[in-house]
């Protein structure tokens, strides 16, 4: 099976229409192409959907998936961003939308002195540090992983997007140790919540598409910790081209390889499924 799940178009940041990233999916012969708008709903932002765009994004995307039905399977679904007191739980989307699934994923630190996005640019990023949490970069890593699993505890969703995305600006900004306990007990945390969640975790390359880090998400240690606790994977490319909507599949496998998995989930009609892995896939 050959599937991505965490697809961008211009509906929010992406650079092509649904219909473009369709077309290229045929070309590199997927089986499955699923929609994921960044959604933030009712917050929007230059890169969130907006409110009133929703309904004519979940028109067309399963317009699309009537039109090509017989060459390619298409879900709607989202990127929902968990923002509490900003967001609205993710059952309202579920209720008011029926997407085929959600990704749910984390990329707003917030407190009482502001809001800053993870995975913004490195001076983005360092600037939010210094001003929500005077440069400790231990206190903000915290806190983005217990969002992460509050999200889980709390919220209905497929796939658990990007969960250490936060590694994004630390080559270059250096305010986090991976190496260090009190990381690995978060990402091990992480895990087990992800675990009893039930839920999916992508094994992204968008990093890598964009050239921000040379690496997938999760990391190689964070992906074993989803291993031992039995949290299955699926591929994603995070596309927001259409030329890059199978970036780096192939390392994708073979991190999923190193950490111990031998089958990949991916998601039909309803159901999780699994196909098996072999290190010899060709994208």
């Amino acid at each position: 099976m050959k599937t991505n799940y965490h697809t961008h178009t211009t509906f929010c940041d992406g650079n092509n229409s649904p219909r473009e990233m369709v077309l290229a999916a045929l070309e590199k012969r997927f089986d499955i192409l699923g929609f994921s708008s960044h959604s933030a709903y009712p917050h929007a932002s230059d890169w969130h959907m907006a409110a009133l765009s929703h309904q004519k994004y979940f028109e067309e995307t399963r317009a699309l998936a009537k039109e090509f039905s017989g060459q390619i399977k298409i879900y709607s679904g989202l990127e929902a961003d968990y923002i509490p007191s900003i967001s609205c739980d993710f059952e309202w989307q579920f209720k008011n939308f029926s997407p085929d699934y959600l990704i749910g994923s984390v990329h707003y630190l917030t407190n009482k002195r502001g809001f800053f996005t993870v995975d913004d640019t490195a001076e983005n990023v360092a600037e939010g540090l210094a001003r929500l949490y005077d440069g400790d970069g231990k206190k903000a890593v915290c806190e983005y992983f217990y969002l992460q699993r509050e999200m889980l505890n709390t919220q209905r969703f497929l796939i658990l997007g990007h969960p250490d995305v936060i590694r994004k600006r630390n080559g270059s900004l250096k305010f986090f140790d991976e190496g260090e306990s009190w990381y690995r007990r978060e990402i091990k945390a992480t895990a087990k919540a992800a675990a009893r969640a039930g839920v999916v975790v992508e094994i992204n390359t968008g990093g890598i598409a964009r050239k921000a880090l040379d690496d997938v998400y999760p990391s190689a240690e964070f992906l074993e910790c989803f291993f031992k606790a039995g949290v299955p994977v699926t591929f994603s490319s995070d596309a927001h081209s259409a030329d890059g909507i199978d970036y780096a599949f192939d390392r994708a496998e073979l991190a999923a390889i190193r950490a111990g998995y031998t089958e990949a989930a991916y998601f039909e009609d309803g159901q999780i499924k699994f196909f098996q892995l072999d290190g010899r896939l060709k994208y």
